[in-house]
């Protein structure tokens, strides 16, 4: 017995994953040396260890032995644009204000829903075959075509409108009342949220205080609250914005979002690089909850106190940023990153352990996205999105301490399989879901075209002889 699903795959009944050594990264972190796990449907019906005998063979079920394979949670990336993947190398070494106003407002105001739609697309490719099964969206302009490829692509997204109502500098059209800017996001979320049997939401966005006026800040916490839904915000990302805003505002980001009453639960505060200690405590006390690019941030961003975060209680998530920002879209490559920023930072070599990491890739991620009751670790009744890991290469191997090489070591390409919603969207590294090179043929098409109508052009690096 078998169901189509909305990506037109179809799928077993169950699935019985055996012979595997499973990661659960549930409230014990337990670990499975030799366990299996049953999905039924979209759920984990059971898990556990494994009694050595293979499963019996039944109708509509399949049955696979791992041998030996790691099984995770899937990675949650809290901080995406998938809007930016047709710009990766359009900004690189230049410095903020030449990435946003010569580069990358350009290039986005540029774009249509189709753009937008196989950018998504092309950003969601990325995201499956390095082990993502959730993500969340900053903001784009076109949240019709993120919606349509994330249906496509089978994967679980936060979706949000990129909204600004002041500020300097911008395309024209980008800035709008907060009458509109409210009505669009409400529209979007009558439009999208629950979509996709239930792996699309749509959250309020908010770009950043240089771009947002305290009146639109205070309704989209107000809407937020009233949906039942997130607000996602770039929150102290920059110097130069908490000096804007204790300019403008009488003090530092943090603090005015704080006066203002914002700061809470169903608050993602992105980049969060320029906090004072006191800051990371009001973050603590109204459970703010924060996504950390280090790869991104490091550009020209600096460098957020993230232990400091996490040892004051925060709830903090790791997010790849865009592509323009970071060129790998990989959540690994950050998690790595993540592990070896901070121990530079403040030389101490205890900092950020590898378990520290990997709870922010899974279980914290989900926590930071308000999912954590569905996703971010393996549980019977959760929902089955899993990937599966392949050690058996010479980057992985030896594993003296699994956990360490999970973080430090592994790949993309160590990513064999990934499954949402008990359905596969991976298997033995062929997507499924859409039709790959495909999509990369338009997508470098369309990318080539987008720099050309925005008048992008690179410097030469080096003597090229034609």
């Amino acid at each position: 017995m078998t169901d189509t699903t909305s990506t037109g795959l179809v799928s077993p009944k169950q699935i019985i994953l055996y012979n595997a050594q499973i990661l659960t990264m549930n409230g014990q972190r337990r670990v499975f040396a030799r366990g299996s796990i049953t999905v039924e449907g979209d759920r984990i019906k059971a898990i556990g260890r494994w009694d050595g005998m293979t499963p019996e063979k039944r109708p509509g079920c399949e049955i696979i032995d791992l041998q030996g394979k790691w099984v995770l949670p899937g990675l949650i990336n809290t901080h995406v644009h998938q809007s930016q993947q047709l710009a990766r190398g359009l900004a690189d070494d230049v410095d903020l204000l030449t990435w946003l106003r010569d580069r990358i407002w350009p290039y986005e105001s540029s774009m249509d829903e189709e753009d937008s739609y196989v950018s998504s697309l092309m950003c969601g490719m990325e995201q499956i075959r390095s082990g993502v099964t959730a993500f969340a969206e900053a903001g784009g302009q076109h949240v019709n075509g993120m919606g349509r490829a994330v249906t496509e692509l089978g994967l679980r997204a936060r979706l949000a409108q990129s909204s600004m109502d002041v500020g300097e500098g911008l395309p024209d059209g980008w800035v709008k009342s907060a009458d509109r800017v409210l009505e669009e996001q409400i529209g979007h979320f009558e439009r999208w949220h629950g979509q996709a049997d239930g792996r699309i939401d749509v959250w309020f966005g908010l770009r950043t205080i240089f771009n947002n006026s305290d009146e639109l800040i205070l309704r989209t916490k107000e809407l937020a609250d009233r949906y039942g839904t997130g607000i996602h915000m770039h929150v102290a990302e920059a110097r130069s914005e908490v000096e804007f805003a204790r300019q403008t505002r009488g003090a530092t980001t943090v603090t005015h979002l704080n006066r203002l009453g914002v700061l809470d639960g169903n608050l993602l505060a992105v980049h969060t690089v320029w906090l004072t200690d006191d800051e990371i405590g009001m973050f603590a006390d109204h459970d703010v909850k924060v996504s950390h690019n280090p790869a991104s941030a490091m550009r020209v961003l600096g460098f957020a106190k993230i232990p400091e975060m996490r040892a004051a209680g925060v709830c903090v998530g790791l997010g790849t940023d865009g592509a323009p920002t970071n060129n790998r879209m990989t959540l690994i490559d950050d998690m790595w990153v993540a592990s070896l920023i901070h121990k530079g930072r403040l030389l101490d070599s205890t900092a950020m352990p590898a378990e520290d990491v990997l709870e922010m890739a899974t279980c914290d991620g989900a926590r930071a996205l308000l999912w954590d009751h569905e996703i971010g670790s393996l549980e019977a009744g959760k929902k089955a999105d899993l990937i599966i890991v392949d050690p058996n290469t010479i980057t992985m191997l030896p594993m003296h301490d699994a956990v360490a090489n999970l973080v430090s070591s592994m790949r993309a390409e160590n990513v064999q399989s990934v499954m949402v919603d008990g359905r596969w969207l991976m298997r033995e590294r062929v997507l499924l879901t859409v039709d790959e090179q495909a999509i990369i043929r338009e997508a470098s098409e369309r990318a080539a075209a987008l720099a050309r109508r925005a008048g992008i052009t690179l410097p030469q690096r080096f003597l090229r002889v034609d």
